[in-house]
């Protein structure tokens, strides 16, 4: 990782790009009552680019979406959004109006309403009181949430309440809920744990479709289902990168096999 990017400390924000990554962390360091969570974690994500990140239990994967989205704060470090945004000086709401979205592990729909209602619901609309007093809802077009129902395979049953979906077809509405807010960038979170294996290759092949216009990181413990991503692979382990690249490069470094996948 080349050297930290220097922000001028009025961060004017709309002024020249820093870097062409659409993500650029860089030597964040985080600290939970003495227990060092982050150890200079410096990682690197490109426009439209799908990345997965591995890593044992503790190897600081939640927390390093926890600082790209606002959550945490860094002790040190930066993470840079779209070149010119410093996420570790804005708020949780002011990051996801970037046009960050992330996806927890346990999918929270809003099973009393219908499938294609959970999609409406989540719309990024205008922000204007005058918008939400006229129900610009009401005029949204139902080709718009047919075409994420279609993105995410739901399109058949988006007249059923959401909680008589599968679990795997909740987490794909949630996907859609996602994808409904327009983001660039998409943090999934173990996306396919419960899931059957059909639902796990159906899901693989879903963010793969995804990430044709969106920039995808995704962190999983499912080997199998991260070779499906084909991607490249970032394992983690006591808060730092240990090891990066193609799936088989990763799975094969020494390293990687004795703090992880020996385990």
């Amino acid at each position: 990782m080349s050297a930290a990017v220097a922000l001028p400390p009025s961060d004017p924000v709309h002024e020249k790009r820093l870097t062409q990554a659409l993500l650029y962390v860089d030597d964040i360091k985080v600290t939970f009552d003495g227990y060092r969570a982050l150890r200079g974690l410096s990682l690197t994500l490109m426009p439209g680019e799908m990345r997965a990140i591995i890593g044992p239990n503790g190897a600081g994967k939640t927390t390093m979406m926890d600082c790209i989205t606002g959550k945490t704060r860094p002790d040190t470090g930066q993470v840079i959004y779209d070149g010119v945004h410093d996420l570790t000086r804005m708020d949780e709401a002011a990051i996801a109006e970037l046009g960050i979205g992330r996806k927890f592990q346990k999918p929270t729909v809003f099973e009393s309403q219908s499938v294609a209602d959970n999609i409406l619901l989540a719309l990024k609309g205008p922000r204007a009181a005058t918008a939400s007093l006229f129900g610009w809802r009401n005029r949204v077009e139902r080709s718009q949430i047919d075409a994420i129902l279609e993105t995410v395979g739901l399109i058949a049953h988006r007249a059923r309440p959401a909680a008589d979906l599968s679990h795997g077809q909740k987490q794909w509405l949630e996907i859609g809920m996602l994808l409904a807010q327009d983001p660039k960038l998409l943090l999934v979170d173990e996306p396919v744990a419960g899931m059957t294996d059909a639902e796990t290759e159906a899901t693989a092949t879903l963010l793969r479709r995804i990430a044709r216009d969106h920039a995808v990181i995704v962190v999983e413990h499912d080997m199998h289902f991260v070779r499906a991503l084909q991607c490249r692979v970032t394992c983690l382990h006591e808060g730092a990168v240990l090891a990066e690249g193609s799936i088989d490069s990763v799975s094969a470094d020494p390293r990687v096999v004795e703090v992880y996948l020996g385990r």
